[in-house]
């Protein structure tokens, strides 16, 4: 989801030598919208604005950016702020190749043309690890401001290890494998396991299948004294958690009961994980 930014404003100017009393001097901005920041740095360019004298000036002039509303921001290292207060850093450059920062008096926007073309270079600094949601920021020059906007998408990426019983001799036999999520931080997220591909089985009766559709039945649970069955209903039978930014490896605890020992041979299953976010 992207949200417009609402930006364009009316500044207005001094001039440094009028040729008549009603001389004014217009400034529109464009939009700055980073759109989605994805943890890799991010370039972008507001919208066309324009400067012009109405009628032209011979003075020269200047456009000086203020901070933003980012607690800490500075004129360098501006701040987007989203619920909770969570920030994401951002800078302003006057120039596209971003080397010349567009601050307030001593490093603002000057020139001295009637009438000029008007654009901010945006950044976002890579390897912020925020939450996600929508980020913004007021950012202020004399009698007008436009807003900053980025948005961050919740997301979530999942590996999954085999599991191996080894040699089922019809005593009970426990074994884990490591599921392995990775979501942006602060995201609420849940991992289900499926049912399996077994004829009929359901997450409390999984069953391996080996030859001639002999069946093994066994069981997959969340916690280490395999009281807590994993299944795949939300807010259920999966592992709930709160996401780090960072890798997070889960422990995913096996058991075949003790029983009869079935016909000989190798048997398994296909286990689907899934993290719901």
């Amino acid at each position: 989801m992207k949200r417009k930014l609402l930006a364009a404003g009316l500044l207005i100017l001094s001039c440094g030598t009028l040729k008549a009393a009603a001389q004014t001097c217009t400034l529109t901005l464009g939009d700055l919208n980073f759109g989605t920041y994805t943890g890799t740095q991010l370039d972008v360019t507001s919208a066309k604005g324009q400067f012009n004298n109405i009628p032209d000036c011979t003075g020269s002039w200047q456009i000086p950016l203020n901070a933003g509303l980012g607690v800490g921001a500075t004129e360098t290292t501006r701040k987007m702020t989203s619920m909770g207060g969570a920030e994401l850093n951002y800078e302003i450059f006057q120039d596209a190749a971003r080397t010349t920062n567009w601050g307030g008096t001593g490093n603002d926007l000057t020139g001295n043309n009637y009438s000029v073309s008007i654009y901010a270079y945006g950044r976002i600094l890579p390897n912020q690890n925020v939450a996600p949601g929508t980020y913004t920021d007021t950012i202020s020059s004399a009698t007008t401001s436009f807003t900053v906007t980025a948005f961050i998408q919740a997301n979530c990426t999942i590996s999954a290890n085999n599991l191996s019983f080894g040699t089922y001799t019809g005593a009970l036999i426990n074994a884990t494998t490591l599921l392995t999520v990775t979501c942006t931080n602060k995201t609420v997220f849940a991992i289900g396991l499926n049912a399996g591909t077994a004829t009929g089985a359901t997450v409390t009766t999984r069953a391996m299948t080996g030859p001639g559709s002999a069946t093994l039945g066994y069981s997959l649970f969340r916690d280490s004294g395999r009281t807590l069955n994993w299944g795949n209903t939300v807010g259920t039978d999966t592992l709930q958690e709160t996401a780090t930014g960072s890798a997070v490896q889960y422990t995913v605890y096996g058991q075949i009961p003790a029983g009869t020992v079935p016909v000989p041979g190798t048997y398994t299953d296909t286990i689907i994980a899934t993290v719901s976010y």
